[in-house]
């Protein structure tokens, strides 16, 4: 008896034995692309975020990047499989700074944090629960890591000690120690994925800003949005009529206020919450004349919806049979991962929308709360869990939607409130009902670290400073528009910033030449239009300092390097903005390495340094690099085909280039080849003095620019 029990014990400790060294095997890992590499743990679920985006690498552009090696040591990333959970590590060395982890609206640097990534609205916490909670993260060390599973993954960066460390912090006594810490130094970022594998990607360098490129690559490279999207749009209260739409329209063309789409909230449809993705016939009577009539002005319709099916409308009945166990607002749950969903979706969509006109959605209620969303209790028909279909469903929806405009080869420009891996070659800008305007700023930094976009929309201003400086930050930004859906809040609605306002949209439009070129490195190069400070090559390098002090006067730059940089951020790769906040009088910028200078005035401002600014209430402080150059067009109102001059102005004293980018601003014909480069190009003569030179290819194509001057900034 005694000896059969002891036999089965050691029988189940020998299997127990076993399945642990299997489950804690090395890690294979395969060059996937160039400078990528991916890795297997245990078995991954087979649904994840690549399978639902469904879009191929840019392998030309990839192998372009300057060849990397692996950038991690292989035998210091873990992966063990314990009953039905993942459990990941990874080195962390003691200044490594690591950034991305999600749309966060608070921090910048993710070191010492502990997050849940689950999408969800942002409630005010920067805990994980988000818009957008990429598990991607980017080193300061030059690489970037994503885990491909599409589960809430629990995340410790760096703030929990293993027992078997290699760089165990010193143990210190509280009672006599000054120096003790509450949260000592940990080596490791450890992941928790509840699922019995994942899979990880390991994406190189050699620089931050390359490991992000490279991301965006892999997932298909960045959106290129039509030229029309980059215009000014104004969004109109709930229950407008189209003759309401067009006495806005009217008021937009007597104030001479730049206007490129209009947006219609939800009293567009017969119904919403739930919706019938159908006009209302009282409201909009005849939406293809209404469309048209807006169209012949150059502005453009976005129309919004949420995702659950009104039993009021043609959908109900086709789509009951593929949607979920629980219903939202009493609307049916589309299950999106199924082909017949998107099927018969599609097929509504077009013959209600796209086919009258309608050039873009904004897709609400696809993130939470909680209590309004579907329960993770809930059943999909495809067998998909809730938890997987609440982690993918903002990209399910503009995947869809992505490719009905694609099959009629035109371009589309969008808002939604969910988003997740892989998702930069979508065509939609992240947007919430959160409403602080600092955060908001935050927000567009970090979403340059996991490859969505992000708008600092307004909505509305308890004063006109506020008012003010809210449009002056949202005209640098992927989307410049009014969210007046609530109150109905016009661009002029404070009278003592009327002019200002009128002025950063009238720049808004002028730079559009900028933008888009950004936007073109994007698509082309994984370059974020928008881009964090810390994601300027050099910018997270090693503090060189004398004597091992740091002194803000003798060595600024390496005091700056040491803060968390969340107020100020890059707009394509010559243009540094740094706004401010109501109240603020002054403000500190962080001058990165190199000459910078004033965008107003060309006046040099400083090299590598802070700076302390009074800029006044009627301009967001804007810098140029030293060898700058910046294609502007003149002040219009709307987005045409028509050509246009372009002032090319140039910053600094540098010879430098600028590849302007042009294509016909609305169809995916560029992805043939059919775009041309223009290059804008500064040399210095014999004399020393500077000479610009426009070089367009012979034969090529040029769609939107017709004469060049050039304006010398710095005097």
């Amino acid at each position: 008896m005694i000896f059969s029990k002891l036999k089965y014990l050691l029988l189940t400790f020998f299997v127990l034995l076993a399945t642990v060294v299997v489950a804690q095997s090395n890690l294979k890992w395969n060059t996937v692309a160039p400078g990528v590499w991916r890795a297997t743990a245990g078995k991954p679920d087979k649904f994840n975020f690549y399978t639902v985006i469904g879009v191929h690498p840019k392998i030309e552009a990839l192998a372009a990047m300057t060849s990397v090696h692996f950038p991690l040591p292989e035998n210091e990333i873990k992966a063990t499989v314990i009953d039905g959970k993942t459990y990941l590590r990874f080195p962390l060395d003691s200044a490594e700074k690591i950034f991305g982890l999600g749309l966060n609206f608070k921090t910048v640097e993710q070191r010492g944090r502990i997050m849940r990534l689950h999408v969800d609205h942002y409630g005010g916490q920067d805990n994980g629960r988000t818009h957008a909670p990429v598990p991607f993260y980017v080193s300061s060390k030059g690489y970037g890591v994503l885990i491909n599973a599409a589960r809430y993954i629990d995340v410790w960066v760096g703030t929990a000690v293993e027992r078997d460390s290699k760089h165990p912090p010193a143990v210190r006594d509280r009672n006599t120690d000054k120096n003790w810490q509450a949260n000592p130094y940990s080596d490791n970022i450890e992941m928790l994925v509840p699922a019995e594998g994942a899979e990880i990607i390991v994406f190189g360098g050699p620089d931050m800003l390359d490991a992000v490129r490279r991301y965006n690559l892999y997932n298909g490279g960045g959106c290129l949005p039509p030229r029309w999207g980059l215009g000014f749009w104004h969004r109109t209260p709930t229950l407008y009529s189209d003759k309401d739409v067009m006495n806005e329209v009217k008021q937009y063309a007597e104030h001479k206020f730049p206007l490129s789409v209009i947006g219609l909230e939800p009293g567009w449809q017969s119904k919403s919450y739930p919706c019938t993705y159908e006009w209302d016939k009282n409201r909009f009577p005849q939406p293809a004349a209404f469309i048209d009539s807006l169209q012949q002005k150059g502005i453009h319709i976005n129309l919004w919806i949420n995702p659950y099916i009104s039993p009021d409308g043609e959908l109900y009945k086709k789509i009951f049979p593929y949607t979920a166990s629980f219903t939202v607002w009493a609307g049916l749950v589309p299950d999106y991962s199924m082909p017949q969903v998107q099927k018969i979706i599609g097929d509504h969509f077009y013959k209600h929308l796209l086919s009258k006109g309608v050039s873009g959605f904004k897709m609400d209620e696809n993130d939470g709360f909680d209590e309004w969303l579907w329960p993770d209790v809930a059943r999909f028909p495809s067998g998909n869990s809730a938890e997987q279909i609440r982690q993918t469903y903002g990209l399910m929806m503009q995947k869809m939607t992505t490719d009905l405009y694609r099959k009629q080869n035109i371009r589309t420009y969008g808002l939604v409130r969910a988003s997740n891996a892989g998702a930069s070659s979508f065509p939609y800008v992240i947007y919430n009902d959160y409403y602080s305007h600092p955060d908001f700023i935050t927000a567009l930094i970090n979403s340059s670290f996991i490859g969505v976009l992000w708008t600092p929309e307004v909505r509305s201003s308890p004063t006109a400073e506020e008012w003010l400086r809210r449009m002056q930050t949202v005209c640098f930004s992927p989307l410049a528009m009014i969210n007046a859906w609530a109150d109905g809040t016009k661009p002029w609605s404070f009278p003592s910033v009327e002019k200002q306002v009128q002025e950063i949209a009238d720049l808004r439009m002028r730079l559009i030449p900028y933008f888009y070129t950004s936007f073109a490195d994007y698509a082309f190069y994984g370059t974020p239009p928008i881009k964090a400070m810390n994601l300027i090559p050099g910018f997270n390098a090693p503090v060189t300092t004398s004597g091992g002090a740091l002194n803000s006067t003798e060595n600024p730059y390496a005091k700056a390097v040491k803060q968390e940089i969340k107020d100020q951020f890059m707009v394509g790769d010559n243009l540094l903005v740094a706004p401010l906040f109501t109240g603020q009088k002054s403000r500190r910028v962080i001058l990165p390495e190199g000459k910078w200078f004033d965008f107003y005035t060309g006046k040099y401002a400083g090299e590598g340094e802070v700076i302390t600014i009074t800029p006044g209430l009627d301009i967001i402080p804007v810098y140029v690099r030293d060898g700058g150059i910046i294609p502007m067009m003149p002040v219009v109102t709307t987005i045409s085909k028509e050509k246009l001059p372009v002032e090319i102005r140039y910053y600094g004293h540098k010879a430098s280039s600028y590849n302007l980018y042009d294509d016909d601003g609305e169809s995916y014909d560029y992805e043939k080849g059919k775009f041309t480069r223009i290059k804008l190009s500064v040399t210095k003569d014999k004399n020393g003095e500077l000479k610009g030179e426009v070089i367009i290819p012979k034969g090529a194509n040029v769609w939107s620019y017709s004469n060049f001057s050039w304006n010398f900034m710095t005097k």
